[in-house]
This record gives C-alpha cells, structure tokens and sequence, in this order.
C-alpha cells in the first residue's frame, strides 16, 4: 500500500476537503484527487461520496481514516527506529499574532533552528480571528493567538499569558508614576477594536469613570511604537515587547495606577500522524517559555 496516497487521505478526511489537503501536502488538486482515487482503486471501496458538492466521507472512508491514522504513526515509527538518525527536511507552517513576535517568537525559533535544524519554516503574522480562520481550514498547522480555535481536529493548549503595561515616549513621559486618569487626557493607542487588551482598556477606563477620552485602534505593534516614539501618545502594549522596544524607539515603561489585565495566549494547532513534527513543536515552546 502506498503510504503517499494513505496520507493524502487522511489530510481529505481530516481538512474535509481536497483542495485544502492539496494545499497541507503542496499538491494540485488533480494530483490530490488522483492518489485518492488510486487508494480507493487498491482497496476495492470508494472513500468519498462524490455524488454531490457537499464532502462527505462514505461509510468505508470514516473507518479506514482511523486506520489511515494508525499506518502513518506506524511508518513514522518504523522511520526513527530504522533510520540514519540524519535531519529530515520538514516544512512547518506558524501563525502568531504581533504580540508574540515582538515578544518571544524571533529568540524560541532561534532556539528551535538549533534543536530541528531540518526544519522549514513559513511564518505569518496576522491578527487572532484570521489566524483562528487559518488554522481551521488546514492553511496553517500551529497557531499562537490571543483566543483558543475551534474545529474538529484542532487541540489548543493554554500557554503562560504575557503582562500588559502602558508605554509612553521617554522624553516627554517623565513622571515615576501616572493615574489611568492623566494618561486619558492625551491619545491612547490599542490593539484592534473587540480585542481583548481593546475591551481590557475601555472596562479599565469605565471603571476609573473617564469620559473624555480619545483610543485609537491599531493592529500594528511597530506601528503603535513609531506612534509613540513621535509623541503621539500612549499605547497598550505586552511587557516584553515594550521593554524590547526600549533602547531601539526610545519607549519607555509607565508606571500607572492601574494594572491592565494580561493577554491570554493559546497554541492551536493539528497533529501530523506522518511527522510529529508539530507535537515536537509545541513542547519546544513550553519549554521555552
């Protein structure tokens, strides 16, 4: 049995869908549909249900992906035990929102070079709801972001959340210490409307009954600390990056009288059974953080 055409299966059955898996696997679509259609010829049963557009697995299909599952552990096994014990050369897609980049991303995949020096990786950078989109339709495999995914095959785990601090320009922001009150009566800079340091900052700001205020709402990191660093106002931002933002953008840290509330994050993420490369991953950056 061709493992190759078992694999992209599994990812059909998994992604529900043939173009998405074709996308996981770097595949076209033909190319995909016609490993599916070669394991189906070799087992003697279809797997998919092709009478309309709608996915559906047929009743052959939903028990072989579990052995599907199983014939790709068993090879990854059989790999690692047989092997050379030389780096394999994988590709990993990541997704992280700006917080995490500025924060600790860059130094853990440094680390992560070293520890997987076989590993090819896409990043990207996008905010929470677009990467939860990403990671459910199969476009990524792990994900760091502010709220956990959903969707059948996606496992999230929690990780350490990252304290928020208010964060000023240096030379115009002196003082040793500010009320949520003072820092109201310039700009204020957050991250994008509906997220959570965005509702942290106006619950914040409801319970200090400040009325006059004036929030701006940017996805940006860099741009909110080029924002600041031109004195344009005061900007919401996670400890680690501001404090990495400090000899480069002449940012400094305030001390407020009110303590925001910190960004939560989770790993999304989807097993591989072929690799286990993403299980590998995520211990990694437990480990790190």
């Amino acid at each position: 049995m061709n493992l190759r055409f078992v694999e992209a299966f599994y990812w059909v059955a998994s992604l529900k869908s043939i173009s998405r898996a074709a996308e996981k696997l770097y595949l076209t679509q033909s190319a995909m549909s016609a490993r599916v259609a070669a394991l189906e010829e070799e087992l003697g049963v279809l797997l998919l249900d092709r009478r309309d557009k709608q996915f559906r697995l047929t009743v052959a299909g939903t028990r072989f992906v579990t052995y599907a599952q199983k014939l790709l552990e068993l090879q990854r096994e059989v790999k690692a035990e047989m092997g050379s014990g030389l780096a394999l050369s994988t590709s990993l897609r990541i997704g992280a929102i700006e917080s995490v980049l500025h924060s600790w991303l860059i130094p853990w995949i440094e680390k992560l070079r070293v520890e997987q020096p076989g590993l090819e990786l896409e990043l990207t950078v996008e905010t929470t709801p677009v990467l939860m989109d990403q990671i459910q339709r199969g476009a990524l495999d792990i994900v760091f972001a502010a709220l956990p995914s959903g969707g059948e095959g996606v496992r999230t785990k929690a990780l350490p959340s990252m304290p928020m601090c208010f964060a000023g320009q240096a030379t115009v922001h002196r003082k040793r210490a500010y009320t949520l009150t003072e820092l109201a009566k310039g700009e204020l800079l957050t991250f994008q409307r509906g997220s959570q340091p965005h509702v942290a900052l106006l619950d914040a700001l409801r319970q200090a009954k400040v009325e006059n205020k004036r929030i701006h709402t940017i996805s940006s990191i860099s741009a909110m600390a080029q924002l600041v660093q031109g004195g344009f106002g005061v900007a919401t931002l996670p400890l680690a990056a501001a404090e990495r933002l400090v000899d480069v953008q002449g940012l400094r840290v305030l001390k407020c009288n009110v303590q925001l509330p910190p960004l939560p994050i989770h790993a999304s993420y989807r097993s591989d059974p072929a690799t286990g490369i993403v299980d590998g991953v995520l211990k990694s950056a437990l480990a790190f953080m």
